[in-house]
């Protein structure tokens, strides 16, 4: 599956409403931020839009972040299907995502969206 444009959370708002109204799952190597949405005039409620958020603090440098936030990137195109329709997702890697073998970690997300699923039905 692709990562589709629109499926980008973009606005500053859309993060902040996330983190907000929504709700935390802590996985030690990232922690996922999850709402669905019920005011999606404008956004098909089928899609799950998602925003991945690498912080100098928490991951390092440059060559770091942009490890992280690709890694994120590719488990969540890899699995999309798994995030229940309408959904927006915050993912917010940590330092220890980058020293994780990829196999684990995308396990730690399909575990991560059984419990959205699960938390939503």
């Amino acid at each position: 599956m692709h990562f589709r444009p629109e499926q980008h959370l973009r606005r500053q708002d859309d993060f902040r409403r996330v983190r907000t109204q929504g709700r935390r799952i802590d996985r030690g190597v990232f922690t996922l931020w999850w709402r669905q949405r019920e005011d999606a005039a404008a956004i098909p409620p089928a899609v799950v839009r998602v925003g991945v958020v690498a912080s100098t603090a928490a991951v390092g440098p440059a060559v770091r972040r942009n490890a992280a936030k690709r890694r994120l990137r590719e488990i969540f195109r890899r699995h999309q299907e798994l995030v229940p329709p309408g959904t927006d997702l915050l993912l917010v890697a940590r330092a220890s995502l980058n020293r994780l073998q990829f196999a684990e970690a995308e396990t730690k997300f399909i575990d991560t969206c059984q419990h959205i699923a699960g938390a939503k039905a």
